[in-house]
């Protein structure tokens, strides 16, 4: 795999680093990866966090890195949840040049004008930016599952934004809904903010910390809803639209184990 120099930025627009957490994700990161090697805008670099993976998650990405047309760099992070490894590998993606920087999943699939028009927002001068996320077109969601679960998130993104706790005085941006697996963000705030909560994935919504944590420092956050991932509908499946809502409302529902947490 292919380490970029941080001492050497390419000429040009700025380069940007990709952040893929990943926990035993050999079965689908293939495709995550194909879509972003679809990506219309190809400057940018992938930094993708191994999360203890006891799989061949780090095999899969490394036969991709082979004939990616993009530098590709594996991290390892041996601290369950998705929020710590996210952290380390934006800490890592800063500490080796990066300003700006992107986050989807293992398991979901990037718009393939998902970077470019990342970089068009942050360029624009926004610190943050919560994309739009739609269920994967190739796991043949039901028109409940693209249309009646998505309008309770958004209903439920509605509640947050009233909710007292998201409407303390020292915010200084309204809140918006972001998903963990799409958004952007420059290196500058990751850095003010404190960055994203190191927690395993069961105590908290690390994407939700991250945005208050932004909201508390800057003015320039947006939600974007022509920043579009695809994320999988496989814990939706497993555990109903009841238990998957309340899981993402403050873990109101969590699995009577850990190994239910991370569906596969």
């Amino acid at each position: 795999m292919s380490t970029p120099d941080p001492l050497r930025r390419p000429p040009g627009p700025e380069v940007i680093a990709v952040v893929v957490p990943a926990y035993n994700e050999a079965a689908s990161i293939g495709a995550t990866l194909a879509a972003l090697a679809r990506q219309t805008d190809s400057g940018f670099r992938l930094i993708v966090v191994d999360n203890a993976s006891t799989d061949g998650t780090v095999d899969v990405v490394g036969r991709f890195a082979g004939t990616a047309p993009f530098p590709v760099e594996v991290v390892t992070e041996t601290e369950r949840g998705a929020g710590t490894a996210a952290d380390t590998g934006f800490r890592h993606a800063i500490t080796t040049g990066a300003r700006f920087l992107a986050r989807t999943d293992a398991d979901c699939l990037p718009a393939s004008d998902w970077v470019a028009t990342s970089r068009a927002y942050l360029g624009e001068g926004f610190d943050l930016v919560c994309g739009r996320s739609v269920p994967r077109h190739d796991e043949r969601p039901t028109w409940a599952e693209r249309t009646v679960f998505p309008a309770a998130v958004r209903l439920a993104a509605v509640y947050g934004r009233y909710r007292r706790a998201h409407r303390a005085p020292e915010y200084r941006s309204p809140y918006v809904l972001v998903h963990g697996h799409n958004l952007a963000l420059t290196a500058d705030l990751y850095v003010r903010c404190g960055g994203t909560a190191r927690e395993a994935l069961e105590d908290g919504s690390e994407d939700v910390t991250l945005l208050n944590r932004a909201r508390r420092v800057t003015t320039r956050i947006t939600r974007a809803e022509d920043l579009v991932v695809e994320s999988s509908l496989r814990r939706l499946r497993a555990w109903g639209a009841r238990r998957t809502l309340l899981w993402y409302w403050d873990r109101r529902y969590r699995p009577p184990d850990q190994a239910r947490v991370h569906v596969r």
